[in-house]
């Protein structure tokens, strides 16, 4: 029997709030003759970023605090927003006999209850409120409802996460020149403090993003291959053109600002070029575990799409989107999305001549915001706008803008010319 700890923290590097998490797994631990297993996050961290401090390192950590056991979670968040990759985690959790979970808040479990429970009741874990605290273990508590887990939760009062903070702590590591003040000293265990200036000393400290392979994915993908990268839109694709050449980071961040892009999803897209993580690669990772009943309904692939047609057939009758997505959410709605759409081309007699039916297209939107297509033939590279009625071009473009869902296209035979099939998922 398990007892898993530490679900929300990336113990990067594990401070004394982390301690005190495990000494009261421990105690619960002790008392009904169970394990304390902490499961740390591995690669990219819940906020999409490289780990400062290593794995092993970190696994090491939590031992000498008195884990029986360290385990790890791998390949989710240069992949995966949280809705999808929770539900994954506790899955796992669950398939390992965990029985309980325990982490820190600074509201109640009641409170945790009532916010989890409207999430709960409509299956969706996505879009919850920036103004929640502790929203992630909502999140968790409201996931684990959903599944019909039996798995218990214990709520350990915060301690002080204004003082107790791992990206306060990595900072100020950063700004004294990779050594420990006594005041950052203070916030850590012994055994952290040593593992950490070992590791400091070592060179493993910090952990970094290959900043040369992002430059260069960056620097000279085609519209049409960055369009193919998850968590990128047609928007953001042309302001990555329009700004080139990239050599730092605070370059490549300043682009996604100008996209609208918050912190996470900007770390989130970020390590998605950096790992070349496809939009086809997302998709099928989200319905291998839709078959095994982990992912909620309304999450599901085939539901994203279908919100993408009634939304823009509804905006075709004049309904904002916005109504139409709220009510395709609250009032459960199906419709039968149309998986394949044929476009019209715009091409030249001698495009027209050398083009061939079969031929593999890549879709993209052009700096004029249309969408437009992209394929080789005889050697020669041909670029056109797609011609699709209103409500289809809409519908379309939501789906090219989705961060996960991919098309593709191929050149089809028409009874006057050529047109392209477009295929979505």
């Amino acid at each position: 029997m398990l007892i898993l700890i530490g679900i929300s923290a990336d113990f990067d590097p594990v401070h004394k709030g982390h301690e005190k998490l495990i000494k009261e797994a421990r105690k619960i631990a002790d008392k009904e003759n169970k394990k304390v297993v902490v499961y740390l996050n591995k690669g990219f961290s819940a906020n999409h970023a490289p780990f400062f401090v290593d794995f092993e390192a970190r696994r090491e950590m939590a031992l000498a605090l008195g884990a029986d056991e360290v385990r790890s979670f791998e390949g989710l968040h240069h992949r995966l927003v949280l809705s999808y990759s929770v539900p994954i985690r506790l899955k796992q959790m669950i398939d390992d006999g965990v029985t309980d979970y325990i982490t820190s808040a600074s509201i109640s479990l009641d409170e945790i209850k009532s916010k989890a429970q409207p999430f709960i009741d409509e299956g969706n874990f996505v879009g919850m409120p920036k103004s929640y605290k502790n929203r992630n273990e909502i999140r968790w508590y409201a996931i684990n409802e959903f599944l019909g887990s039996k798995v218990n939760y214990h709520v350990v009062k915060e301690f002080n996460k204004d003082k107790f903070s791992g990206r306060l702590i990595r900072q100020s590591i950063i700004d004294n020149d990779m050594t420990l003040t006594n005041d950052v000293k203070q916030l850590l265990p012994k055994t952290t403090v040593e593992i950490l200036e070992r590791e400091i000393e070592a060179g493993k400290v910090p952990g970094e993003r290959n900043w040369a392979e992002i430059y260069k994915r960056m620097n000279t993908y085609s519209r049409g291959n960055l369009e193919k990268i998850a968590y990128l839109n047609g928007n953001t694709i042309n302001e990555i053109i329009k700004r080139r050449v990239y050599r730092d980071p605070e370059s490549i961040w300043a682009v996604f600002r100008r996209s609208d892009y918050g912190p996470v999803m900007t770390r989130l897209a970020i390590s998605a070029i950096e790992m070349d993580v496809s939009k086809k690669e997302v998709m099928d990772l989200m319905k291998s575990y839709e078959e095994q009943g982990v992912i909620p309904d309304n999450q599901k692939v085939q539901r994203v799409i279908d919100r993408a047609w009634y939304v823009a057939s509804e905006g075709d009758k004049g309904i904002s989107a916005r109504d139409a997505n709220e009510a395709f959410r609250s009032k459960n709605i199906n419709v039968n999305a149309p998986s394949t759409l044929e476009a019209g081309l715009n091409l030249t007699k001698f495009e027209t001549k050398i083009t061939k039916e079969g031929l593999d297209t890549d879709l993209y939107v052009d700096k004029n915001g249309k969408i437009s297509v992209q394929f080789k033939s005889e050697g020669k590279k041909i670029k056109t706008n797609l011609r699709l009625p209103a409500v289809e071009v809409t519908y379309l473009r939501y789906i090219m803008d989705s961060h996960f869902i991919p098309v593709t296209g191929s050149i089809k035979k028409a009874k006057r010319g050529f047109k392209v099939k477009v295929v979505i998922g």
